[in-house]
């Protein structure tokens, strides 16, 4: 018998290669997705085209131009905010907040799992340890579901995909633990917001709030670990 189909956001990051781990595990065959949306970060795209070769997944990219809409620190000239000060200061909302990013890449995830048959869609959004977005709150992702299902034929027919976010109350450091216990090669994953381009590579700045919250997890979680498995290997100028 053939496994049932999942799609899988995959930006590249650790969160939510952890996510595509887990998918495989609970015996979904995995169409990955990733989003080319005007990102200042376009090297996690590179990461998750790594990291979908790597599992063996079907990937997906799908262009939206966000950066026309702008608003964040990641579509616009914004400077991305460093050094954490600001985490876990709610509720404030920091300028990497991309307005509404989730919603549409659920959306365009969701249509795909629809026309791909899918019986599930797995995301990788936290709620603990993250910037304070509000797209990656469980309540979100539960009141996506049900309008999902009212305006989708599939869902009219009582055959909505699962929307499954497995690490939404996990901790960094639990993410961690989960990343190394299924064996993602985390040195391959890219969470940085303002990679700097040097000889030819994109570098890890190390000092905004995704290298920090990595830096922070693997720490929480007693690995000692390279410096390309905390903030992710240098990656090449495609």
């Amino acid at each position: 018998m053939s496994k049932p189909r999942a799609v899988v956001l995959l930006s590249g990051g650790l969160d939510s290669a952890t996510c595509l781990a887990i998918a495989r595990e609970r015996g979904f065959d995995p169409i990955a997705i990733s989003f080319n949306y005007g990102q200042r970060h376009k090297s996690e795209l590179l990461a998750a085209k790594k990291l979908a070769g790597l599992a063996g997944a079907a990937h997906e990219v799908i262009a939206v131009d966000l950066a026309a809409i702008g608003g964040s620190a990641l579509t616009a000239d914004i400077a991305v905010p460093k050094g954490g000060a600001h985490l876990g200061a709610a509720p404030a909302i920091p300028v990497t907040y991309v307005p509404v990013r989730n919603l549409i890449f659920l959306s365009l995830a969701y249509a795909l799992a629809e026309a791909r048959g899918a019986q599930a869609l797995f995301i990788g959004v936290n709620a603990v340890d993250y910037s304070g977005y509000p797209d990656c709150r469980p309540d979100f992702i539960e009141a996506f579901a049900k309008t999902a299902a009212l305006a989708s034929k599939i869902g009219r027919e009582g055959r909505s995909p699962e929307i499954i976010a497995p690490l939404v109350t996990f901790s960094k450091a639990d993410i961690a633990r989960e990343a190394l216990r299924l064996k993602v090669p985390v040195q391959f994953t890219w969470s940085c917001y303002d990679p700097q381009l040097h000889e030819g590579f994109y570098r890890p700045c190390e000092n905004c709030d995704a290298c920090i919250l990595r830096r922070n997890g693997f720490a929480d979680a007693g690995y000692q670990l390279s410096k390309e498995e905390i903030f992710g290997s240098p990656l090449a100028l495609a």
